[in-house]
């Protein structure tokens, strides 16, 4: 709580002044609204011309869709940290009643609740699929941890805004190769769990094809995110402290 009051409003400010970071945080509600109206057009669109069903397809366009709040937060997120890097207000941090280990942990659990919310949000306001509560929460609990690991990512590896923008494409590959997973056969999607946002994916699928053991993906990603992100913090604390 003491992190939240100190950098809370300090976040709030700093989103408020910079319009590339508070037009960020429309963007799920304006994806949600989009899909919700432009897919069923589109699917029937299609259908008509065409013949072909689009509707075998939603699962996969969802399991994107939970994943994006993440990807989302944790830009926002390590922008803020490479804005106070430039603002020494890390620097600062270290001189303060605030212990560190409560300002990473405030940078971590801050975009994995936003991202939980805004993910549940999204996929009952999209409403492509019949899935419950309890599932589309699991769901997105599992990709959850690629928010906090996409922030220290930007924090820890890039020096300034401009390198910050090329690391955050360059994080597009993590969505591109498990996506192509959902066309192969099992045994051949396994190669892709190397990518952290494989087993989101994967949960998503089992998910919502009311396949038996989703709580085995679950864990298993968590696991293999939590691995990545204690390397990414390992790497963020040295750059607090230098």
């Amino acid at each position: 709580m003491a992190a939240i009051r100190a950098l809370g409003p300090v976040d709030l400010k700093s989103i408020g002044r910079d319009p590339m970071l508070r037009g960020m945080l429309f963007i799920p509600l304006v994806i949600a609204l989009v899909l919700r109206f432009g897919i069923p057009a589109l699917t029937a669109k299609l259908q008509e011309s065409y013949g072909f069903d689009l509707t075998p397809y939603y699962s996969l366009l969802m399991s994107v869709v939970v994943q994006f709040p993440p990807l989302l937060f944790g830009t926002v997120v390590g922008f803020l940290l490479l804005d106070q890097r430039d603002d020494q207000t890390l620097t600062a941090l270290r001189v303060t009643p605030l212990p560190v280990s409560h300002y990473v942990a405030y940078r971590i659990l801050g975009p994995i609740v936003l991202s939980v919310v805004t993910a549940v949000a999204m996929v009952h306001l999209i409403g492509l699929v019949e899935i419950s509560l309890g599932a589309t929460l699991m769901a997105a609990i599992g990709a959850a941890p690629l928010a906090p690991m996409i922030a220290l990512g930007l924090g820890a590896f890039a020096q300034n805004k401009v390198q910050g923008f090329a690391l955050q494409k360059a994080s597009g590959v993590l969505l591109g190769p498990p996506f192509f997973a959902y066309f192969v056969p099992f045994h051949w999607q396994l190669p892709f769990g190397i990518l952290p946002t494989f087993w989101p994916f994967k949960l998503w699928w089992v998910l919502d094809a009311r396949e038996p053991y989703p709580w085995l993906y679950l864990v298993i990603g968590l696991a293999y995110q939590g691995f990545l992100l204690w390397l990414l913090l390992r790497r963020f604390k040295r750059v607090l402290i230098s």
